[in-house]
């Protein structure tokens, strides 16, 4: 049942771009918000502990759901609300349809389309510098893609829909966090606190994912340079674990794309190249997540 609502999810994704703003859900914002100005009443109490009782209260409707309607009418129920969690799940933006808006803007040779449909992508901070923002946003799509789609897949196969969804609670509760923390004036302020237990609960979330995630680049792109570059030794040991699991997708995803520069490239027709080929590693691994689960569906391993 999981696989077979997986499946219909995923293609509705690929299909379905304009219902993408619904799953944006910016009302939720509000209430998150209000979680975090409970969790200044807990200055005493780890951060990490309202952080997890939030992401707990944002779970608990879709848990209620699942669990009281989910065996009704012979498990259709269950097969439509796992597909419309999924969606939900998903995203919140698509990373093909922002590759296709950052070429756009390259080719129109538009710098301030640019600058924004790179920000869009790479989450922060874009490269002035032509070459420097091209490898940043080769290796976004990197990171996006196990964020917004494989990190979700995965959680929906091992423990079904729920876990998908709370998988995006953990990434809603960051991306607020961050917010928040940017529109801060001290470090050690209560959302400089908040933001660092949101990024270390997506972070445990998104470690086992992101390692799968990285392995799968090897195997849908260049495998040797992927390998070596899975293999080589990092100086990111001060690092969160959240930034050592970013900083491996990136590594390996660059690495599997194995790009060599043209001569007579031109630097737009460099940066349309190194985002597309991103993108087709992202689909490229997708393809092969669904062979290996519809094997272990047939098999028996999942449901």
């Amino acid at each position: 049942m999981n696989l077979i609502a997986l499946l219909i999810g995923l293609v509705i994704e690929r299909l379905a771009t304009q219902l993408f703003h619904w799953r944006r859900m910016r009302w939720m914002d509000r209430i998150i918000d209000a979680g975090f100005r409970q969790a200044e009443k807990l200055e005493n109490w780890p951060a990490i502990i309202p952080v997890v009782l939030l992401a707990i209260v944002l779970v608990l409707p879709v848990f209620a759901i699942i669990f009281s309607l989910g065996d009704t009418l012979a498990g259709f129920t269950y097969l439509l609300l796992a597909v419309v969690v999924l969606f939900f799940s998903l995203g919140p933006h698509d990373i093909g349809e922002e590759v296709d808006g950052y070429c756009a803007a390259l080719e129109a040779e538009n710098d301030e389309d640019i600058q924004r449909a790179a920000k869009a992508i790479i989450e922060g901070d874009v490269p002035e510098e032509p070459r420097a923002r091209i490898a940043a946003v080769e290796a976004a799509v990197c990171v996006q893609a196990n964020n917004r789609l494989f990190a979700v897949v995965f959680w929906f196969v091992v423990l079904g829909p729920l876990a998908a969804w709370a998988y995006r609670v953990t990434d809603m509760i960051r991306r607020r966090a961050v917010f928040n923390a940017g529109r801060s004036d001290s470090s050690d302020s209560t959302a400089g606190r908040v933001l660092k237990a949101a990024v270390l609960l997506h972070g445990w979330l998104a470690w086992i994912p992101a390692r799968l995630t990285a392995i799968g680049y090897a195997t849908a792109g260049h495998f040797d340079e992927a390998l070596t570059a899975l293999r080589a030794p990092t100086e990111d040991r001060d690092a969160t674990g959240s930034e050592r699991s970013e900083n491996l997708l990136a590594r390996v995803g660059v690495a599997a794309l194995a790009l060599q520069d043209k001569p007579d490239e031109t630097i737009t027709e460099r940066g349309v190249r190194g985002a597309t080929a991103a993108n087709h590693l992202v689909f490229r691994l997708l393809l092969i997540w669904a062979v290996i689960i519809s094997a272990m569906t047939l098999y028996g391993f999942t449901q």
